[in-house]
């Protein structure tokens, strides 16, 4: 439900022209000229259904069933890893009768997602009509991982004849990351050069 998408360019006061170090020579030609930018995206978790078997409703291949809700409010938890559910599993049963599951589609909310991607840039002029554009990208650059849904099918979950879990299997647990546009979800560093003319 909510986005924020802020971007940042700020060219560093050093060097000819500037505020700091604009008359001293060597130092200045080496610290002026440069650029700093970033990229911050910071969103709601995604989404997700609680699902249940479908095979009590035979309904046939494709029938989306919902899990049966049979506490009031699900207690978002916030684990994450295979020991700790990211919600209340208690929360849900699995439908063991020729009906639909009584709880609604996309009803619950995986982790928020916070991204940081920032560069640095230098123009290096060769000639008057040439010039080399140094740049040194870090994509994700705290390194922060991005938590994919949990596993959301309340099928999995067998419970004890009291009613407590016996195995969750897997069920409102948070195992793997998602990607944000990348290959890949860690830290990434590049190194590049742009030439114009």
């Amino acid at each position: 439900p909510n986005s924020l998408n802020a971007t940042l360019s700020y060219e560093l006061p050093f060097g000819t022209g500037k505020q700091f170090l604009a008359q001293r020579g060597f130092l200045s030609r080496i610290v002026g000229g440069w650029q700093i930018n970033g990229f911050l995206t910071a969103r709601s978790g995604l989404p997700f259904t609680v699902t249940s078997s479908s095979a009590s409703l035979n309904a046939g291949t494709g029938t989306n069933q919902t899990a049966n809700q049979v506490l009031p409010n699900v207690q978002i938890l916030g684990g994450i890893g295979s020991t700790q559910p990211w919600f209340n599993v208690l929360a849900y049963r699995p439908v063991t009768t020729v009906a639909f599951g009584n709880s609604g589609y996309n009803q619950l909310y995986g982790p928020h997602q916070i991204n940081l991607d920032t560069s640095v840039f230098r123009d290096f002029s060769i000639r008057e009509k040439f010039k080399v554009q140094f740049r040194i990208q870090a994509l994700n650059t705290s390194n922060t991982p991005h938590f994919a849904n949990p596993a959301a099918n309340v099928s999995n979950l067998q419970l004890n004849s009291d009613g407590t879990i016996k195995s969750v299997n897997g069920f409102g647990v948070i195992t793997s990351t998602i990607h944000t546009g990348r290959q890949y979800d860690e830290r990434e560093l590049e190194l590049s050069a742009r030439f114009s003319f």
